[in-house]
């Protein structure tokens, strides 16, 4: 079967031929995401832009605008995001400037660990520092909420065949709203939601680049930070995630973000948030192999996993979270 969404985009960079030195033949994919957005990576004889990207999202699905309104957003911030060249809002082709093919995840290593993570701490607190309420859609308890029922709809129903009990809905409900009640007390700030390290490219210059933010909402201060160092895709232990953690928050006091004057009081935000994005995750990833057919997303759920029974654990009030988690492993296994 044609892949018409490929025909039309080709189309399109034939018009743009001319203008930015587009060479055709070389036109191969970059990336697709978790969306039904796909990425393709093209050479050219643009001496500033020898190489750009052209990002294909269906209109039927998707809308490019948000994508091009956070890009603003955040590059006035002094972020090192994409420069969007060409548009065709219509037809849901975007030409952007290209970051390279060196993500976090790719590089990250003991050794360099410290220093990538202050580089990426640095932009997130550029960032939040910008915010101002009103320019993005709130991070609001019915989102939250939305997000938090993914966990029970596909991870526990779908993945796992489980369906919880009155007794266990109940339960589930309690945390969800303790979950919650945590979650809108923090500062609110601009939130990218997937600051983590297949989104932040390796760069010489304004480390790190910074990818796939078109979904950001103004939100829970924590939340970001959760991506970046419990990451579904890269593990660090405690301490080192502790030791990331603290110079994160000591930067952001220094910035002047208001974070708690008390670390422990913030670690427990973290953990908090990170509890409320670990379900979602659970529930995304399971979405994604059951609704998507994205099977390798469920070599990932292993470590949410993980974390989500970590921090159910160290918290008496969520250990019902954690007889719900064993009860339907038993049941699936």
């Amino acid at each position: 079967m044609p892949d018409n969404r490929l025909i039309q985009m080709n189309q399109w960079l034939d018009s743009l031929k001319s203008r930015w030195g587009l060479q055709p033949a070389s036109l191969a994919p970059a990336s697709a995401d978790a969306s039904f957005r796909r990425y393709f990576r093209i050479s050219s004889s643009h001496p500033q832009y020898p190489s750009l990207i052209v990002m294909d999202a269906p209109p039927d699905k998707e809308t490019v605008l948000p994508f091009i309104q956070v890009a603003n957003l955040i590059k006035e911030a002094g972020l090192h995001v994409p420069l969007v060249l060409e548009k065709d809002e219509e037809k849901g082709f975007l030409l952007l400037s290209d970051l390279g093919n060196k993500t976090y995840l790719s590089v990250l290593s003991p050794s360099n660990a410290k220093v990538l993570y202050r580089d990426a701490s640095q932009a997130l607190i550029q960032m939040q520092s910008a915010s101002r309420e009103g320019v993005l859609p709130p991070y609001d308890d019915a989102t939250l909420q939305r997000e938090l029922d993914l966990f029970d709809a596909w991870y526990l129903k779908r993945h796992l065949q489980y369906t919880l009990s009155d007794e266990e809905s109940n339960q589930l409900h309690t945390i969800f709203q303790l979950i919650k009640g945590n979650n809108l007390s923090q500062t609110q700030v601009y939130v990218h939601r997937d600051f983590h390290s297949r989104n932040l490219m390796h760069c010489s210059l304004n480390n790190p680049g910074v990818l796939d933010f078109q979904d950001a909402l103004y939100g829970p201060i924590t939340y970001d930070i959760v991506s970046l160092l419990r990451d579904a895709y890269i593990e660090w232990t405690e301490e080192e995630v502790l030791d990331f953690l603290i110079e994160y928050w000591e930067m952001a006091r220094a910035a002047g973000l208001n974070v708690p004057p008390d670390f422990a009081d913030f670690y427990r935000d973290f953990e908090w948030m990170g509890l409320q994005r670990h379900l979602k995750v659970l529930g995304i990833f399971a979405r994604l192999y059951h609704r998507d057919g994205k099977a390798n997303y469920l070599n990932d759920i292993p470590l949410v996993l993980k974390y989500t029974r970590a921090v159910a654990s160290r918290y008496s009030c969520f250990k019902p979270l954690l007889r719900i988690l064993d009860q339907a492993q038993r049941q699936s296994s």
